[in-house]
């Protein structure tokens, strides 16, 4: 494991007494990940600073409630938030079984009582109630990812996207399905200013 990143400094002002889990959940995303399918050869050279650290930066955006993430993948952003925010409970959305099958082996090692997983797409689950915030993770375009999402969650509530630096880009791209979707108070968050080297960029709208 000669080839994965130290832990950074500012890893502990951006996870504080969460910090050892993220530190068990790092430890087992760079064993496991690659073999799974869950991550490429390259990124444990960088598994803390362009992902969990990444992840947890958006914890503060997160409001005690139902959280869904969709696509959850390696449990990036959905595992990383949860363990970083035991108050708020989350849902993970994954259609791939061999993901579905580590984000619940996960859930179970890192002892999270707060998180739930459903087998599917977002645009088919049924998940019993609203959410009231819902988060992505390199997942789709904002042009398909709001259709699929907005009926997910609750007049209110908010969409919380992860992007690239280009986000302003998909956010003109995506005007029809904003506009369709009734978003409101549609912003971009910059998270990590002066904490990490890497930069978050969050796409952040309110669900009318």
């Amino acid at each position: 494991m000669d080839d994965l990143e130290a832990e950074p400094p500012y890893a502990a002002a951006v996870f504080g007494k969460t910090l050892d889990a993220a530190r068990a959940y790092t430890a087992h995303l760079a064993e496991h990940g690659e073999t799974l399918g869950l991550i490429g050869p390259l990124e444990r050279e960088r598994l803390w600073s362009r992902h969990v650290v990444n992840c947890g930066l958006v914890a503060p955006l997160l409001n005690p409630g139902l959280v869904g993430d969709i696509g959850s993948g390696a449990g990036l952003p959905g595992l990383v938030l949860a363990l970083a925010r035991p108050d708020v409970q989350f849902v993970l959305i994954e259609p791939m079984e061999r993901r579905v099958e580590w984000l619940a082996a996960e859930t179970e090692r890192l002892g999270l009582a707060n998180v739930r997983i459903v087998r599917d797409r977002a645009e088919d689950a049924f998940l019993g109630e609203r959410l009231d915030q819902v988060t992505a993770r390199a997942v789709s375009s904002l042009s398909k990812l709001i259709p699929i999402t907005a009926p997910l969650v609750r007049s209110g509530g908010e969409m919380l996207f992860m992007k690239g630096r280009r986000v302003q880009d998909e956010i003109d791209a995506a005007a029809k399905a904003i506009r369709k979707a009734r978003l409101s108070d549609i912003r971009v968050e910059t998270l990590g200013t002066g904490v990490a080297p890497e930069e978050t960029f969050v796409f952040r709208a309110t669900v009318d």
